[in-house]
């Protein structure tokens, strides 16, 4: 099952099905959207966020292949932000964050603590992310991280076939560095 993780600033709640009609009225953005896997659908549809949790997200998680968290902010926990996961497969974390909310160094707060969770409770050897090579704010998240690259290649992307990076974080590599990090919160 998915814990609940906190963090200063953050409520990240396990996902659940009830949670696709907030996602769905801020997720599908092109500033957003163009630099994730293109198997995710663009245009969006009406039921896409409904159809991911039901049919991918949720049953991944029952199968104990993936953690799925929304983002809320600890002063307005009924309104979702944004979502964060961890996979045992393939990309192993991805996130995003709403518009209104991008720039204040939540999505990076949210990294943090899955990574935390990633290392720490699942005792994972080590943390791989691809990405559009052109996602300078994940790339900084990355590189705050501690994480190396590792590759580089071209890959599909909602926005087209674009340079993409492979990024890599070892359990070993990410205690030293939260060593010197105060902790945000409960884990």
């Amino acid at each position: 099952m998915t814990p609940s993780l906190e963090t200063a600033r953050l409520l990240l709640r396990p996902l659940a099905l009830e949670d696709a009609g907030q996602v769905q009225v801020i997720f599908p953005r092109w500033e957003i959207v163009r630099h994730m896997t293109a198997l995710v659908p663009w245009p969006y549809p009406p039921d896409g966020a409904l159809a991911f949790y039901r049919d991918v997200a949720l049953p991944a998680v029952a199968r104990g292949e993936a953690w799925h968290w929304t983002l809320r902010l600890r002063d307005a926990p009924d309104g979702i932000i944004g979502a964060v996961s961890l996979q045992r497969a393939g990309e192993q974390r991805g996130f995003w964050v709403g518009l209104p909310w991008q720039g204040r160094g939540l999505a990076g707060e949210a990294c943090d603590a899955v990574t935390t969770y990633w290392f720490e409770v699942l005792r994972m050897p080590s943390l791989r992310v691809e990405k559009a090579a052109a996602n300078e704010p994940s790339r900084r998240i990355s590189l705050r991280q501690g994480m190396r690259l590792v590759g580089v290649s071209e890959r599909d992307f909602v926005g087209g076939r674009l340079p993409a990076e492979t990024w890599e974080l070892d359990a070993e590599t990410w205690r030293a560095r939260r060593a010197r990090i105060p902790r945000l919160g409960p884990i």
